[in-house]
C-alpha cells in the first residue's frame, strides 16, 4: 500500500504499519489512524515518520511529507552496507551485515522496507527483541546512520595524534608558606 506523490516521483515510499486508535465518547467510538511511512531515494538517503489523522489516506500523506523532511544520508558500499552493524532503539535491536552480490535483501517487515528504500540490494538482517514496527524501524535507521565507509576509517588511522597537554603546576597547599618545599 504505497502513496505516490505527484511532486517528486524519484522517491520510493512505503507504508510500514497502520494502527487504529479508538476514543470512546458518548455517542460511541471515534477512530483515528497512525501510519508509519518510509521514504528513500534508492541511492543512500532515507527517512521515516509517523503521520496521524482521522482518515487513513490523510495519515499516510502526513507521514510521507514528514518523512521527506527527515531524510538522512547513509553510507553504502555499492549495493550493500560497508560492514556489520547493530542498531538499537528501545528494546528493539536490528543486526545487519553485508552480503554477496545477488543475495537480495534477507530481512523482514520494517527492516526490509527501509533497506529497499535506501537502495540496499544485498544484505542479511535480523531483528531481536521487540516486534513493535516503530521500534524496529527506528533501530534500523539508527544502525544505518552508524555505518562508516572505508575512507572514514582510513582518515581516522592517518590523522595525526594530538600532542599531550603540558603538566599543570601543583596548587599550593593552604596554610603552608610559599618558600617551604611541598611534599
Amino acid at each position: 500500500m504505497a502513496y505516490e506523490s505527484n511532486e517528486d516521483s524519484s522517491l520510493r515510499d512505503k507504508v510500514i504499519h497502520i494502527s487504529r486508535h479508538a476514543k470512546v465518547v458518548k455517542g460511541g467510538r471515534r477512530f483515528s489512524f497512525a501510519a508509519l511511512v518510509v521514504v528513500g531515494d534508492g541511492a543512500g538517503k532515507v527517512g521515516i515518520a509517523k503521520g496521524k489523522a482521522k482518515e487513513v489516506p490523510d495519515a499516510i500523506k502526513k507521514g510521507f511529507e514528514r518523512a521527506k523532511r527527515e531524510m538522512r544520508d547513509v553510507k553504502l558500499s555499492g549495493h550493500t552496507i560497508p560492514h556489520e552493524v547493530m542498531g538499537h532503539f528501545g528494546s528493539g535491536r536490528v543486526y545487519m551485515r553485508p552480503a554477496a552480490p545477488g543475495t537480495g535483501v534477507i530481512a523482514g517487515g520494517a527492516t526490509r522496507a527501509i533497506l529497499e528504500a535506501v537502495g540496499v540490494r544485498d544484505v542479511f538482517a535480523k531483528s531481536h527483541g521487540t516486534s513493535n514496527p516503530a521500534n524496529v524501524a527506528k533501530a534500523t535507521i539508527e544502525g544505518l546512520l552508524r555505518l562508516r565507509s572505508r575512507g572514514d576509517f582510513e582518515s581516522l588511522r592517518t590523522a595525526a595524534p594530538t600532542p599531550p597537554a603540558p603538566p599543570r603546576p601543583a596548587a599550593p597547599i593552604e596554610g603552608m608558606p610559599e618558600d617551604q618545599p611541598q611534599g
